[in-house]
């Protein structure tokens, strides 16, 4: 099976070599250059399992960090041919990676889907085409006969951590009872981070009446975003007392937008801070006393990834779900983990 694979794939490199010397030569006349995956070659060695990885985009430390664990679990020298390709923030930039890895007969297929909905045509054809579907970091919505296994974090868990973390600071203080005005800066809406982190948040916050959620509005994971809507929410509203944000680089951007409204966060500032992922930068704001809890997001899910691809490929049984370890940083124990930090 996998030497037929390996013969239709050589063909398409032919095609590709075949239409790129034509266009050299003057036979397209409105040729443009095409985008290149990182690694696109027929692999030299036919006993390697090849998988076709597609990730969502590359907005943050989080997500770079999170290709490099896959790309460096799923080598040459671990018995891997990866097919890389970065969708870029566009779905349908994911979904015609995937049909391309389809076309080239792989032997399985990894992704990291950017929205929940929207993926039940490509991967019936990735199903009709016997190819094992593996998602990463991210679900999908609908039949869970769509893919073989999921391997990432348990958002719901993370959003419920930072609500229990809440729960308990107001507990130890005194102040379980008293009236406090929060906002979310959330992800995508749709994403399965947005939806996990929102749900499990709110079971926490549905227990308490005096918590008011006054908006959870979407900052996309950046910088820039998570700045200009905490902008905008400081002018909507005079009295915030907790900020929850679904991710660092929208906190990076959020506390910058706190600061430079004269305003501050913190352990002694005017507002609780709460953060998601522990990527190190964050990890240091934690430890200097500027952002109160941080919940981790493991990004380092390769080796997981390349250890249930090889049990699959030795006829094993696997289990619908794996979850990496997570943790909690408050000013109480991230030095114990920040030196260790590597990204």
């Amino acid at each position: 099976m996998k030497n037929e694979k390996r013969l239709v794939m050589a063909l398409v490199v032919l095609v590709v070599m075949f239409l790129v010397l034509l266009g050299a030569s003057g036979g397209f006349e409105n040729a443009t250059p095409q985008q290149a995956t990182e690694d696109d070659s027929e692999p030299a060695d036919e006993d390697l399992i090849v998988v076709g990885f597609s990730q969502l985009g590359s907005e943050s430390v989080w997500r770079a960090t999170h290709t490099q664990s896959i790309q460096d679990a799923l080598s040459k020298e671990n018995g891997f041919f990866l097919q890389y390709s970065n969708a870029r923030q566009k779905q349908e930039n994911q979904i015609k990676a995937i049909r391309g890895f389809i076309s080239q007969r792989v032997d399985y297929i990894v992704f990291s889907p950017l929205m929940e909905e929207g993926w039940e045509t490509v991967l019936t054809e990735a199903k009709d085409a016997g190819i094992p579907v593996i998602l990463v970091d991210r679900k999908i919505a609908g039949s869970e006969d769509l893919y073989t296994t999921f391997i990432g974090s348990d958002m719901e868990a993370e959003g419920r951590k930072a609500g229990e973390w809440l729960e308990n600071d107001l507990a130890r203080r005194g102040r379980a009872d008293d009236p406090l005005n929060i906002v979310v800066l959330t992800g995508p809406f749709g994403s399965t981070s947005q939806i996990g982190r929102s749900c499990g948040f709110m079971q926490v916050a549905s227990q308490h009446p005096s918590w008011n959620i006054l908006t959870q509005e979407s900052g996309d994971f950046t910088v820039v975003k998570g700045k200009e809507v905490m902008a905008k929410l400081l002018r909507l509203y005079e009295d915030i007392d907790v900020v929850v944000s679904q991710n660092d680089e929208m906190t990076f951007g959020a506390m910058e937008a706190i600061a430079e409204a004269g305003l501050t966060t913190g352990i002694y500032g005017k507002m609780k801070m709460i953060s998601f992922d522990g990527v190190k930068d964050a990890l240091e704001l934690v430890d200097s006393g500027k952002i109160n809890c941080e919940v981790e997001c493991n990004p380092l899910q390769g080796e997981l990834l390349a250890d249930v691809i090889k049990k699959l490929e030795a006829g094993e049984k696997v289990d619908k779900e794996y979850f990496v370890d997570e943790l909690v940083f408050t000013a109480n124990n991230v030095r114990d983990y920040l030196s260790d930090r590597v990204y």
